[in-house]
């Protein structure tokens, strides 16, 4: 085993990514289990641990249309348009995903790199991340299965850096422009009206027993600290992980796949629009989610679920089927964070993709 990787198993954090996780990831997407999932959702799957752990903060594909205008409120406060120094883009067919410099994802996590920027990761995802995008569900689902194949499949090696001290919102606008260069990548938002999953709390006033107020969990402290050490355990997700300690960081939501087959979703300091974005695109659901609890603040979560199964069973198979390995969504987020769903039509924002070619490298 290289030094290299004999550091990254010592840690839950590499270089501000989540290199455990995303290893983790990806023997799920070696999984026969996953084989039918469509590109987009390959990568939303992935990019749960490569950003993360990865993936999430303020985004815009279930936010109603007032909350999110054409120039979204965080790209006018991070500067409105800025741009690389110097930049690399090279296709990788070879080497696998090294560390990310910065997580890829809508969440607040960040620790400053000095202005280097370095991902290997498909074209979505840096789309995902240049436009500070929820994980995609219902008509983004659909935006996204229309464009080109490689879009989602192909991994692209950056290299960038840039002066100063960027914050992670002038990393996302460097790689906006980035993708207009070098992919001549063009996009608009469209809010539509869309068939969309509302929840209200089960009993009002009453939060489940895996939602918990932040104010009652355990402090962020220092988000500039290093994280240490973590046990085997909760790097698992054993029964003990729960929303006082994973995941072990706070503004970033880590997914996992458990030894017994059920996903584990856990988000600390989170609001609730943002868990509603959260889980949005991971939970199976087809739709976006809204919020409509009335609840304000940041809370901690976990989430346990079993995933909806995606291959035929073999001819051969018993025709009793076993017991479940967990409870489905729906149940999930009654049982655990005390949240019921229904039917309603929402504005939802949607990225459409106007152009996007492949880069010429450099």
């Amino acid at each position: 085993m290289s030094e290299s990787a004999t550091r990254q198993k010592k840690s839950w954090i590499d270089s501000g990514s989540g290199s455990l996780a995303r290893t983790r990831i990806e023997a799920i997407m070696r999984n026969r289990r996953v084989a039918g999932l469509n590109p987009a959702k390959k990568v939303t799957l992935a990019m749960a641990a490569l950003g993360v752990p990865i993936i999430i903060g303020i985004g815009a594909l279930s936010a109603p249309a007032f909350q999110a205008p054409d120039t979204p409120d965080w790209q006018t406060k991070a500067g409105g348009s800025m741009a690389f120094d110097v930049a690399s883009v090279k296709m990788n067919t070879e080497k696998p995903p090294g560390p990310l410099s910065v997580p890829l994802d809508a969440g607040d996590r960040y620790h400053p790199t000095g202005g280097y920027f370095r991902a290997d990761v498909p074209l979505w995802s840096y789309i995902q991340f240049a436009h500070k995008l929820w994980w995609p569900a219902g008509d983004q689902l659909k935006e996204i299965d229309r464009l080109p194949k490689w879009v989602t499949t192909d991994r692209y090696s950056i290299e960038a850096r840039a002066a100063g001290k960027p914050t992670k919102d002038q990393f996302r606008l460097m790689v906006q422009a980035l993708l207009a260069d070098r992919f001549k990548l063009a996009a608009h938002f469209e809010t539509r009206e869309a068939p969309a999953l509302a929840f209200t709390l089960v009993k009002a006033g009453k939060l489940g027993p895996k939602l918990i107020p932040h104010t009652d969990g355990r402090p962020c402290g220092d988000p500039a600290a290093p994280i240490g050490s973590v046990p085997a355990g909760l790097i698992g997700g054993k029964d003990d992980a729960d929303p006082q300690n994973y995941p072990p960081m706070c503004d970033s939501l880590v997914l996992i796949r458990r030894s017994n087959g059920t996903m584990l979703a856990g988000y600390r300091n989170v609001t609730m629009d943002q868990l509603a974005g959260s889980l949005a695109g991971i939970i199976g659901l087809g739709r976006p989610l809204i919020d409509r609890t009335g609840l304000s603040g940041r809370f901690d979560f976990t989430l346990a679920w079993a995933p909806e199964p995606t291959a035929s069973a073999p001819s051969d198979a018993p025709t009793t089927s076993p017991d479940p390995l967990g409870p489905p969504p729906v149940q999930a987020l009654h049982d655990q964070l005390g949240l019921k769903l229904e039917a309603a039509r929402a504005p939802v924002k949607i990225l459409v993709i106007d152009r996007v070619e492949r880069p010429s490298e450099n």
